[in-house]
C-alpha cells in the first residue's frame, strides 16, 4: 500500500496496517427493531454483543414510519414506529452492547484462527467504518438485514424511463425525513400496507391519488390499512388491474392501466390512460439475503430468507436469522417476539448453556394445500416449536392440519385465512415425537380450504 511521505512529498511504498479485531460473543447485523431486540436478548442472557448498522442512526425502517399502529401487543400501548424504535434504541444505549454505525459489513467468513470472546471456533465479520476497516469475531451472527423494495425493473413494467417512477418506501423517506415532495398527482401500483399508507400520506400532503391499482383480485395489505388509508380518505381501489405502461419524456405524464383476467395477463381493450406525474410501487419486499448466501446459508425459495431451524439457526452453525430478512412479517411486534427468540438462542450458543447447541432430530417442515411457506423449515430438537406460515390466496373457511406420512397429527378449527397476516401457532412436542416414532423425516403444514354448510 503507498503511504505519503510528508517531508518530501514523495510516496513511498509500505506495509498494509494491519487490520483492527475485536472480538464479541454475538455480532447482531442490523440496527433495526430485528436487530435490536436480538441483541437486548442475547445481552441479557450474558453475552457480550455487537451491533453493526450501515446508517448513522439505529431503528432501521421504522424511523420513517410515523404512522401509529406500533406496540399494540408488545408495550400494549400504541406508538409511532419512531416511538416504538426509539424505547430500544434507549434501552440499547443503557446497555454496553458495542455499537458500529455508519458501518458496511462485506462478508462474513468462518475461521478457526480468528480469536474471539469464548475459546471456540468464531465466525469473521468484515465491515467498513467511518475509521477504515474493522474486523469483529464471535462464536455466534444474528443476520438481521431486514428487507429491500422489489423495483419497476423487477416486475417489467414497459414503456419510457422518465423521472418520477419510485418506491412506496422511497417516497416516505422523501415525505416524512427528507422533507421532500415527490411529485403533485400520483398513482399507486400495489395494495400492500406501505402502498396503503402512503397513499394516505399523500392526500395529507396536498399530493393528489388518483386510485390503487392492485393486480391481485383481493388487497394485499391488513384490513385495517384499507379502512383508515383508503375508506376513510376516499381513495378508489382497482382490484385485477395493472399498470402496463409508463408515459412521459423527462418526467412522468400518464400511466397506462389494464385489466388483467384470471392468469394475472393484461386484458386486451380495457387499456386507459390514467394522468399523473409520480407512480409509487408497492409491489413486494425481498429479504436482503446477499451476505447470507455469500456465508454458505442456504435460502428457502418461497421465502427468500434463510432455512432455519426451532431456534432460527441457519445450515451454517453459529449464524441465526430473524426479522424481515428471515421472512416478510406484517406487524412490528411480531418481528421484535421473534428476534428475541434468535438472540437468545445465540447467546446460548455462543455461551454453550446448551440451547440450540446439539441436535438430537432432524425433521423437515413443508408447507401443503394453500400454505405459501412453513417456518422454521427444520426441527432438530424434540421440544416445544412455533411454526410460522402464510396463506397464498384468501379463503372464508380453511383448517390447518399437520400431516406426518399418512397420519393426521393435528387439525385446527375452520376458520378464515388471509395472505396479508402472517399466522402462527405452537407444534406440541408430542407431535414431534409421534413423527420421529412413525420413522418419517418430513412433517407437513397443510391449510385445506373447507367446503360452507
Amino acid at each position: 500500500m503507498a503511504t505519503f511521505d510528508m517531508r518530501d512529498g514523495r510516496a513511498e511504498v509500505g506495509a498494509a496496517a494491519p487490520v483492527q479485531t475485536q472480538a464479541f460473543d454475538v455480532v447482531v447485523i442490523g440496527g433495526g427493531p430485528a436487530g435490536m431486540a436480538a441483541a437486548m436478548a442475547a445481552h441479557k442472557a450474558g453475552a457480550r454483543v455487537a451491533i453493526v448498522e450501515r446508517e448513522q442512526h439505529l431503528g432501521g425502517i421504522l424511523r420513517q414510519c410515523i404512522h401509529p399502529g406500533f406496540g399494540l401487543s408488545h408495550f400494549k400501548q400504541e406508538l409511532t414506529g419512531p416511538e416504538y424504535a426509539q424505547r430500544f434504541i434507549d434501552q440499547v444505549r443503557e446497555t454496553d452492547i458495542a455499537l458500529f454505525l455508519d458501518s458496511m459489513v462485506i462478508g462474513i467468513d468462518r475461521g478457526s484462527d480468528a480469536p474471539c470472546a469464548s475459546d471456540v471456533e468464531a465466525h469473521t465479520v468484515m465491515l467498513m467504518s467511518p475509521t477504515g476497516m474493522l474486523r469483529l469475531t464471535g462464536r455466534a451472527v444474528v443476520l438481521a438485514m431486514g428487507c429491500r423494495e422489489r423495483t419497476r425493473s423487477e416486475i417489467k413494467i414497459p414503456g419510457s424511463r422518465p423521472a418520477g417512477v419510485f418506491t412506496a418506501g422511497l417516497a416516505q423517506r422523501y415525505i416524512n425525513i427528507e422533507n421532500l415532495k415527490p411529485g403533485s398527482r400520483a398513482v399507486i401500483l400495489g395494495s400492500g400496507d406501505i402502498g396503503l399508507i402512503m397513499a394516505r400520506r399523500c392526500t395529507l400532503e396536498g399530493i393528489s391519488v388518483e386510485g390503487v391499482y392492485e393486480l391481485m383480485p383481493y388487497a394485499n395489505g391488513l384490513r385495517r390499512n384499507v379502512k383508515n388509508c383508503l375508506d376513510d380518505f376516499g381513495i378508489p381501489l382497482h382490484l385485477s388491474t395493472t399498470v402496463t405502461r409508463v408515459i412521459g419524456h423527462d418526467r412522468v405524464e400518464a400511466v397506462e392501466v389494464s385489466q388483467v383476467d384470471e392468469r394475472l395477463a393484461p386484458i386486451p381493450g380495457t387499456e386507459r390512460v390514467v394522468p399523473c406525474d409520480t407512480l409509487l410501487l408497492s409491489v413486494g419486499l425481498i429479504p436482503e439475503n446477499e451476505l447470507s448466501v455469500a456465508a454458505g446459508v442456504e435460502l428457502d425459495p418461497r421465502t427468500r430468507g434463510a432455512v432455519v431451524d426451532q431456534s432460527l439457526q441457519t445450515g451454517v452453525p453459529g449464524i441465526f436469522a430473524c426479522g424481515n430478512v428471515l421472512h416478510v412479517h406484517d406487524l412490528a411486534d411480531n418481528v421484535t417476539t421473534e428476534s428475541e427468540r434468535a438472540g437468545a438462542a445465540a447467546a446460548a450458543h455462543a455461551l454453550e448453556t446448551g440451547a440450540g447447541v446439539a441436535a438430537d432430530c432432524e425433521l423437515t417442515v413443508s408447507p401443503a394445500g394453500i400454505a405459501g411457506y412453513a417456518l422454521p423449515g427444520r426441527i432438530t430438537a424434540v421440544a416445544l416449536t412455533k411454526l410460522s406460515f402464510r396463506v397464498r390466496r384468501p379463503v372464508d373457511a380453511a383448517r390447518v392440519r399437520i400431516l406426518a406420512g399418512d397420519e393426521e397429527m393435528f387439525a385446527g378449527k375452520v376458520r378464515p385465512f388471509k395472505p396479508s397476516v402472517m399466522e402462527s401457532f405452537p407444534l406440541p412436542v408430542k407431535v414431534i415425537q409421534r413423527a420421529l416414532d412413525l420413522g418419517v423425516n418430513e412433517i407437513v403444514l397443510s391449510v385445506d380450504p373447507v367446503e360452507e354448510g
